[in-house]
């Protein structure tokens, strides 16, 4: 087979197996200064989770009287102050709550709310308005931006096997990595190396060229990432859950050094239309279990100063529970932030009014796109509104 038509007929059915979703170098970052470099680390719970049965308002009555069955004991809660308190199988966030590396952002939500799934992730995802829809995501639009340390090519990691909207820009995306020596050795296979050896010199852009190069860049950032990666080992015992493992890769880049500005986790289950007590109990253990590790992990490590966690979803949940125990689609939520650098640790905002409504579910008090302006502005250093598209007001939480 010629090299031309081997390329044609392998290399675009089976290369996407092989590559990871835009994988783009990672050697241009090595070179530029680590010390204060400032990570971003994003957690996204997927399937809407129950905001008020995460932290509870256990000093309003509306709270027990819209739910008989499911409402969390006052004398079971974590109690944070004299109104809220955490779900008692959040427990292992207690002492990074007490020490001051945790945040509770109240009502996050935006105007005219979605209660699909889908939409409202992509709403999240690309820091759009309800009736908008963009095909770029706020952290890539972030890696497209000419900010001062966007002048190399700035990389976001999913640790995951695909990419989320999220970190999809229009001239740079992020790479999904999921395991860094599964990757080595996916581009040490055969077959992925003879089609780097089946190099032709008339490739280009306006065929194959992009492919090769691709490839080629692939390659490279999978020696690289697997070398980094091996300078440093965890010396915490994460629990052994899948989640868990995503923080610990998380840790394990930023303590070897890896540059990369933002990392991207998710867990997902938080649908709990039916039995919400027990399902959302065992994964809110999961989050705070692994994330109380993170976090320390990270303290103990001298890494914490120089890290922001932003914990999220989709949406939150009707006030008022269903008749299977469970909970239906809502709207506001609340929202986490972790740093060893918080401004206003603790509770920020006052709690959601369970008496004021619309149309059953929570008003919400701040756009999630003032969360992410701060962020961008005050963390990433970067022109938040070029990014965001428009100029929202930002916060004080760092």
């Amino acid at each position: 087979m010629k090299r031309r038509d081997f390329l044609k007929n392998t290399a675009l059915a089976s290369g996407a197996y092989l590559i990871p979703s835009f994988l783009k170098p990672l050697e241009a970052l090595a070179t530029s200064q680590l010390s204060g470099y400032k990570n971003l680390v994003v957690v996204q719970l997927s399937g809407g989770n129950d905001g008020l049965n995460t932290v509870v308002p256990f000093g309003m009555d509306a709270y027990y009287q819209k739910r008989k069955t499911i409402a969390l004991p006052q004398n079971q809660l974590i109690k944070l102050n004299e109104i809220q308190g955490l779900n008692p199988n959040m427990t292992a966030l207690r002492e990074v709550y007490d020490q001051g590396w945790m945040s509770v952002l109240n009502s996050v939500g935006y105007p005219n709310p979605d209660r699909s799934h889908f939409r409202s992730m992509d709403i999240w995802h690309s820091a759009s308005d309800s009736s908008e829809y963009l095909t770029t995501g706020w952290i890539g639009r972030y890696l497209d931006s000419n900010c001062q340390t966007c002048k190399d090519p700035h990389t976001a990691v999913e640790v995951d096997d695909t990419l989320s909207l999220a970190l999809k820009g229009q001239l740079r995306k992020g790479i999904a990595v999921k395991d860094p020596q599964q990757l080595f050795r996916n581009t040490r296979e055969p077959f992925f190396k003879e089609l780097i050896k089946a190099q032709d010199d008339h490739l280009n852009e306006d065929n194959l060229g992009y492919l090769y190069k691709t490839m080629i860049e692939t390659q490279s950032s999978a020696s690289y990432i697997q070398e980094r990666s091996k300078t440093y080992r965890s010396t915490i015992e994460y629990p052994q859950t899948a989640f868990a493992n995503q923080l610990k890769t998380v840790s394990q880049f930023i303590n070897s050094g890896l540059n990369t500005r933002v990392y991207y986790v998710s867990l997902s289950g938080f649908d709990t239309h039916t039995g919400q007590l027990g399902q959302q109990g065992r994964l809110l253990k999961q989050y705070s279990e692994a994330m109380a590790c993170f976090i320390k992990e990270l303290k103990g490590t001298g890494k914490l100063d120089d890290t922001l966690v932003l914990t999220f979803s989709e949406f939150g949940r009707r006030v008022e529970q269903n008749a299977s125990n469970g909970t239906d689609h809502g709207t506001a939520n609340n929202l986490f932030i972790f740093g060893g650098k918080l401004k206003k640790p603790g509770i920020y905002n006052e709690a959601p009014d369970l008496t004021n409504l619309e149309n059953g579910d929570l008003r919400y008090k701040i756009d999630f796109r003032e969360v992410y302006a701060t962020v961008l502005d005050k963390w990433l250093d970067v022109e938040d509104n070029g990014i965001l598209n428009k100029k929202f007001s930002g916060l004080h939480f760092i």
